[in-house]
């Protein structure tokens, strides 16, 4: 790839189209290589001793595999070669891809890099002990998910935020920023504030500050399965201020999915079920239309606090309710009331016990919740029979 001369700012092809970006001519910053692309989050790392720090911090092995996410230059990509066995960079541009290529191109070092071109929240990562990541803020969220999901875990991961998100990971019950993400990162890992680093060392500078944390999985991992952990979190979360009997037993597609879900369960496990109507005259209940689940979202969207890191393409239920949410609505658009079924009646009923009865969490609320309290629910639901993943 040839280099524009160090004199002349204009050159450098446009960003290539992002996933992440929205406006990208808006985001270009030129630099001395090529035009950056800052809505992808393009700053490089400029500052070599704040490089030097946070490959430290991983106190990497000669018989590491490092993955590191968003390479840039490749600035932290050279130190982690001079410690590690190999270094399994995840780039999305392709003109940086080819840039931390070129900088090792013909050294030792080059033979134990491996460039993935690609989004790496889509991407199946391949083993790796440990990640070491400048972060695009854009996939702050998805990608510290995606790494607590990692089976098998890594050893550690050294991961710049903006600052504003690591305070999330670290946040306790009763915290502003207090948030089914704080939940998960202290569920699966231990976390620890490594330093903070000004925008100054960055080229081109972000508009926050940003933090270096390190997350080491738990060893042996929680016994629980990730997706049922997450599902019923997302759950809990949706509305963080509501009470967990608005979020459950108030909130009707979501007591429609459950009970779909149930018998999913019931049927894989000889459970036998009484169908028909419930005998109750009374049972009519108002049926969610997708207006009034609109509202819902606008009403708490200042739980976000409008972080440029947000979840923005995090879907507010678990995965496997997308379809049936779908086809709920479809079928609640030419009736307001609907009579439930002597099915519907039993799911609700074992959540309002295991709401009001078992854990007596009903009047609380997701964001005073702590870890316990959300086990403890985990494991009544699931003691019912009520599951949060596909089967």
């Amino acid at each position: 790839m040839p280099k524009v001369h160090p004199k002349s700012r204009g050159g450098g092809g446009a960003a290539a189209p992002s996933p992440y970006s929205k406006h990208s001519s808006s985001g270009a910053t030129s630099n001395a290589i090529f035009k950056m692309n800052t809505d992808i989050g393009q700053h490089v790392l400029k500052n070599p001793g704040v490089a030097q720090a946070i490959v430290d911090k991983a106190d990497l092995k000669q018989s590491d595999i490092v993955l590191e996410v968003g390479p840039g230059s490749g600035n932290l990509t050279v130190k982690i070669l001079e410690k590690a066995k190999k270094c399994i960079a995840v780039e999305l541009d392709p003109r940086m891809a080819a840039e931390v290529t070129k900088r090792v191109q013909g050294t030792p070092q080059g033979k134990r890099l491996e460039v993935v071109l690609g989004d790496v929240i889509k991407t199946d990562l391949p083993y790796f002990d440990v990640c070491i990541s400048n972060t695009p803020y854009q996939i702050s969220s998805p990608l510290t998910f995606k790494l607590l999901a990692t089976s098998p875990a890594p050893r550690v991961c050294i991961l710049m935020f903006q600052r504003e998100f690591a305070m999330r990971l670290f946040a306790k019950p009763g915290d502003k920023l207090y948030s089914r993400l704080s939940v998960n990162a202290q569920m699966w890992a231990k976390i620890d504030h490594i330093m903070k680093v000004g925008k100054n060392n960055f080229k081109p500078p972000p508009a926050v500050e940003s933090s270096v944390v390190r997350l080491v999985p738990k060893s042996p991992r929680p016994n629980i399965s990730y997706e049922e952990w997450d599902g019923l979190l997302r759950i809990c979360f949706v509305r963080k201020n509501k009470t967990m009997r608005a979020n459950f037993l108030g909130t009707t597609s979501i007591m429609n999915i459950l009970e779909a879900n149930y018998r999913t369960w019931c049927a894989q496990n000889d459970v036998a079920l009484e169908e028909g109507p419930a005998e109750d005259d009374s049972s009519l209940m108002e049926v969610e239309n997708s207006q009034s689940m609109a509202a819902d979202a606008d009403a708490d969207a200042d739980d976000w606090d409008g972080f440029m890191d947000v979840d923005a393409d995090d879907d507010d239920l678990p995965a496997f309710f997308k379809d049936q949410q779908s086809s709920l609505l479809k079928s609640a658009k030419g009736s307001n009331r609907k009579r439930k079924g002597k099915v519907a009646e039993l799911v609700r009923e074992k959540v309002r016990s295991v709401l009001e009865d078992k854990t007596q969490l009903a009047d609380k609320r997701a964001r005073t919740c702590d870890e316990a309290d959300f086990l403890k629910l985990l494991w009544s639901f699931n003691k019912e029979g009520i599951h949060f993943r596909s089967h």
